[in-house]
């Protein structure tokens, strides 16, 4: 795990190599696109795979944020897209990761064993966005278009143009766990 927190600037889509090369605890500014899916969208990605049908979105090197975001203020143009509680994706994203390619997620909170397998298993990376900072992850939100399942609203996958989008790798394409090992330098000595 990363002692030091270092700023790291990423930008889309994510290559195995730079993938490889972050570790738990990497502070990060993302920039180009990333995509939005959440629970329901999530299960229709898992049933068309089921299906072996064609994907709406090409999510190769991309990565999903897990937010349902609110629409623009039309008085001052603010936006705001705070992380989801990534648990909930936690049945679907085994399968997502091994049969797209996706190289990064964005969430809120730890993962389940399964999914820190995936991420290791198919070299791919968890980054956690702060809850509560919905308006400042807006404010790095450039672009926002609607891609498919208009009839989800907030849960429909939109296309995201972001710059210096802030999130920390929280699970690293090793296994290093933020959330497992980040308590401990901090413990008190009993």
């Amino acid at each position: 795990m990363n002692m030091k927190a270092t700023m790291i600037q990423l930008t889309t889509p994510l290559s195995k190599a730079t993938i490889r090369s972050l570790q738990a605890g990497d502070q990060v500014l993302i920039t180009g696109t990333i995509y939005t899916a959440r629970d329901a969208a999530h299960k229709r990605l898992a049933e068309l795979i089921d299906k072996g049908k064609r994907l709406p979105v090409d999510l190769e090197n991309q990565i999903v944020y897990y937010t349902g975001p609110t629409p623009k203020n039309p008085a001052n143009g603010s936006f705001s897209a705070g992380p989801t509680t990534s648990s909930r994706m936690d049945p679907y994203t085994p399968l997502l990761l091994e049969k797209t390619g996706l190289g990064g997620i964005i969430g809120k909170g730890n993962r389940t064993p399964p999914v820190v397998a995936s991420l290791k298993k198919e070299t791919a990376v968890y980054f956690a966005a702060d809850g509560g900072c919905g308006a400042l992850l807006g404010a790095c939100i450039k672009q926002s278009t609607l891609v498919c399942w208009d009839d989800l609203g907030p849960e429909a996958i939109y296309r995201f143009t972001v710059e210096n989008f802030p999130v920390v790798v929280a699970i690293d394409c090793k296994g290093n766990n933020l959330y497992e090992n980040g308590p401990v330098r901090f413990k008190k000595p009993s």
